[in-house]
């Protein structure tokens, strides 16, 4: 009897389950918290000072045609010891774009945490990778550039609604629409 209650003693509260539809959704990480505990985005909790510009000086979009232009530059002289961008590019197209996706996912993450200035730093990242997938891909900037003026004015929706058929069945989805 005395190793009885012992036990009782020593024995854990349950936790009161709670019960869950057929249709529940997989279990998160331990690290991710549940959609309850996520709280408001830090920029929204600290007030308007944390939505306040983040600028440096001279900072305008010219400077992406620079970066391709430093990394042909780095692809041409092919210095893999000194350059990251001449390393990255030896390793092949598959390293070029996994880089891109590692930093795109590291951007919305930090985004949807309302991190701002995270985002600022990640966006940085996302885009020098994106122009390292371009010198990659032989896609100069100017054909970036004619593509987002082309479409500037037309609803995203009459864009998509545009796009040839086979773009739709040679990626073998009906989302692209």
């Amino acid at each position: 009897m005395a190793k009885a209650a012992k036990r009782a003693a020593k024995a854990k509260p349950k936790p009161k389950k709670k019960t869950v539809k057929a249709a529940a959704k997989l279990p998160l990480p331990p690290a991710i918290p549940a959609p309850a505990e996520i709280a408001a985005p830090k920029a929204l909790a600290a007030g308007a000072a944390a939505l306040t510009r983040f600028t440096v000086a001279n900072a305008e979009a010219a400077i992406l045609d620079t970066l391709w232009n430093t990394v042909e530059a780095r692809r041409q002289a092919g210095d893999v010891d000194h350059s990251h961008s001449a390393r990255l590019l030896a390793r092949g197209t598959p390293k070029v774009a996994q880089k891109l996706g590692e930093e795109a996912v590291e951007c919305v993450i930090e985004a949807t945490l309302g991190n701002r200035q995270a985002t600022v730093l990640e966006s940085a990242d996302l885009l020098y990778h994106l122009i390292v997938l371009w010198v990659d891909a032989g896609i100069r900037p100017e054909e970036v550039w004619s593509e987002l003026a082309r479409r500037q004015g037309i609803s995203g929706i009459a864009e998509k609604a545009a796009r040839p058929k086979g773009l739709i069945r040679a990626a073998q989805t009906t989302k692209l629409p």
